[in-house]
């Protein structure tokens, strides 16, 4: 028997099919996103850490605005496929192209809160709404 984990080793057309009929529609949506990010060349959300400088791409889950001290704050959930990241843009009520659903490239230090993972004032740069 081989150690190679499954998803390693190569597969051929019928058992990629038989891989997508099995799937949930939610699994099949996370493997895409994972690809993206990877094929962008973007750090996966679950390997940022505190403090670390990153990279990341997905797409925007939910996008509300929360009054952070006072101040207006624009947050929105960004997902890749392996876990989620807080984006929050504060001062902002409103951003053109920050909607659910829009896939996004965001650039900035990770910081911790409440467990969480936030990226604040992030560099951004928006993807195109249709197929590439």
């Amino acid at each position: 028997m081989s150690a190679v984990p499954r998803s390693e080793k190569p597969v051929g057309r019928f058992r990629r099919m038989l891989d997508r009929l099995s799937s949930s529609q939610e699994d099949l949506e996370s493997e895409e996103l994972r690809e993206d990010t990877e094929t962008a060349g973007c750090t996966r959300i679950c390997d940022c850490h505190d403090r670390q400088v990153v990279t990341v791409a997905g797409t925007l889950r939910t996008v509300t605005l929360r009054p952070r001290a006072g101040v207006p704050a624009l947050e929105a959930e960004l997902f890749d496929g392996s876990a989620p990241l807080d984006v929050v843009w504060l001062g902002r009520r409103s951003i053109v192209g920050i909607e659910p659903g829009r896939k996004l490239i965001a650039s900035g230090r990770i910081s911790m809160s409440r467990g969480r993972r936030v990226l604040f004032n992030p560099k951004y740069e928006l993807r195109p709404l249709g197929r590439e």
